[in-house]
């Protein structure tokens, strides 16, 4: 697909800039042709300012410049996704992002769920949670667990019996969030050392 640049009579484009790597979208600006062409010319993000009425290369001034990595186009070719490698804050305010947000990778419900537990572990109610009373048993009750709950995985594994794979998966999984915390880490980290096997 190509993008049609024609179809607004001021020509420009609406341009979603998204992290390449956490998916969050960092600021929104637009682009005419000229812009979309010096972007993927220089491999860094460029829109055409309304209010300087000229093209604008991000951290031109600031220094907090937009890597390019992909430029996509959606389904009427009239609205681009850039995704980008962020050097700095986004906005012109300071902020990682144009909503005041973190630039922080998110798992999703897995992220959910590990704030849940960490509450849990805050309240410290063992006898209404049951997140709670593993925390107050200790690291080798938690350790104990996941090993319990690694076995299971591997024996239902051996079997045809994918119902009962996925739960005790969906049990290791959990366990295993909750001795990340006990230790003190959190999914975060484990995908920063599986970064880092990559790039060997």
């Amino acid at each position: 697909m190509t993008i049609d640049f024609n179809k607004n009579k001021d020509n420009l484009v609406p341009a979603i800039i998204q992290d390449a790597v956490t998916k969050n979208v960092l600021m929104l600006g637009y682009m005419n042709e000229e812009a979309y062409k010096k972007t993927v010319d220089t491999k860094l993000v460029t829109f055409y300012s309304r209010s300087k009425n000229r093209l604008w290369t991000k951290g031109e001034e600031s220094g907090n410049t937009l890597d390019l990595v992909d430029i996509q186009v959606d389904c009427d070719n009239d609205t681009l996704l850039v995704q980008a490698h962020p050097n700095g804050p986004t906005c012109h305010t300071g902020t990682d992002t144009c909503w005041k947000e973190d630039n922080e990778t998110t798992f999703g419900f897995l992220t959910h769920l590990e704030n849940t537990i960490q509450q849990r572990k805050a309240e410290g109610k063992p006898d209404e949670s049951y997140v709670a009373s593993l925390f107050e048993k200790g690291i080798n009750k938690i350790a104990q667990k996941v090993g319990e709950e690694a076995v299971e995985v591997v024996i239902e594994a051996k079997d045809d019996n994918d119902d009962l794979f996925l739960n005790e998966s969906a049990d290791l999984l959990f366990h295993y969030l909750i001795l990340l915390q006990q230790k003190g880490f959190k999914l975060k980290d484990v995908e920063d050392v599986l970064k880092f096997r990559i790039k060997k």
